[in-house]
């Protein structure tokens, strides 16, 4: 009941709405405060997780400090454009409204990479509002771009579609 009310509830976008453009500005900040310094390195964030899977209690599971170790690590230079970039744009996403949903999805993954490695910060509370906005579907997106460009994106691949089920002459 309480799902159907998120994804229905015309009064419920405005909040939404409020969650979609805090978590917006929290990614956008973060993304451009790396780009725009020019010196974000992953490394040494990784090298940091990597340690930490050791111990007692490890803060870092040693699945996810070995995907680092040996699919991260070597990578590091793909990563150093991913990370900013990936966490501009999906502020960008959610402060215009577009692609909502996969927006969200794709913080959500940065969420969990940053906690798997061992991070708290705000990640629990990204997770928690984003899950929100993830569950609401587009509802999310109905004060935001995603009112015009989801209608027109499922009008183009229907006719696409019908075009290939269905082509000229046959």
């Amino acid at each position: 009941m309480f799902i159907q009310f998120l994804k229905e509830n015309r009064y419920v976008s405005p909040l939404l709405t409020i969650l979609r453009l805090y978590l917006g500005w929290q990614w956008v900040t973060a993304g451009w405060g790396k780009i725009s310094s020019g010196k974000f390195d992953a490394s040494g964030f990784m090298i940091g997780a990597i340690k930490n899977m050791s111990g007692e209690h490890p803060a870092v599971q040693p699945w996810w400090g070995n995907f680092l170790s040996e699919v991260a690590l070597p990578y590091v230079d793909l990563f150093n454009i991913l990370v900013p970039w990936g966490e501009f744009l999906v502020g960008l996403g959610l402060i215009l409204g577009i692609f909502t949903s996969f927006s969200i999805i794709m913080g959500l993954t940065m969420n969990f990479a940053y906690m798997l490695s061992g991070t708290t910060s705000t990640n629990p509370q990204m997770v928690l509002l984003g899950l929100f906005i993830l569950i609401a579907g587009i509802n999310a997106g109905r004060i935001g771009l995603d009112r015009w460009s989801m209608p027109l994106l499922r009008k183009r691949l229907i006719k696409k579609a019908d075009k290939e089920q269905f082509p000229q002459g046959a």
